[in-house]
């Protein structure tokens, strides 16, 4: 099977050139979700999410929102958010390895990002976060955009993650 990888969100084919065809096959399903994220939080010592429908049912609902444009913009709602777009498809595992990917820029004995951009990694770990829900839409756009919600929220000034 061929999977994205996290960087490769955006994929271009040039006819009568030569070019890199990514396929990313459909890893949609709530399973998918939880098991990235599981694996990332076993890698540090934080308990499972679990997958709870009503925190499903908002992803769902403000995906649908972002069909017309993909815009990267959070719901500003109840619950902790990472957001990700990409074409011409982008898994739900794929989106999560990207925010995962993120962990070389955490530092944990400063609690602070290092060269980079972490904070979707440490909602992904955040150990009082325990109910998860995502969602996928198509975009008119032809882009995907995933949001995976988190309850309680995480990424609070001044806390670690774990």
């Amino acid at each position: 099977m061929v999977f994205c990888k996290p960087k490769s969100a955006r994929f271009f084919v040039s006819i009568g050139a030569l070019a890199w065809l990514h396929v990313c096959l459909a890893q949609d399903a709530p399973a998918d979700y939880l098991n990235a994220h599981n694996a990332a939080r076993a890698d540090v010592g934080v308990g499972p999410l679990t997958w709870d429908d009503n925190v499903a049912a908002y992803a769902q609902a403000y995906a649908n929102e972002r069909a017309g444009d993909c815009a990267m913009v959070h719901s500003g709602g109840p619950y902790g958010e990472n957001l990700a777009t990409g074409t011409p498809s982008l898994s739900g595992t794929a989106a999560v390895e990207g925010w995962v990917g993120e962990k070389q820029y955490y530092d944990y004995s400063s609690n602070s990002c290092v060269g980079g951009e972490c904070l979707h990694y440490t909602q992904v770990v955040w150990s009082d976060s325990v109910r998860l829900g995502c969602a996928k839409v198509h975009c008119n756009s032809g882009w995907d955009f995933v949001i995976c919600s988190y309850d309680p929220p995480g990424n609070y000034v001044g806390q670690r993650p774990y």
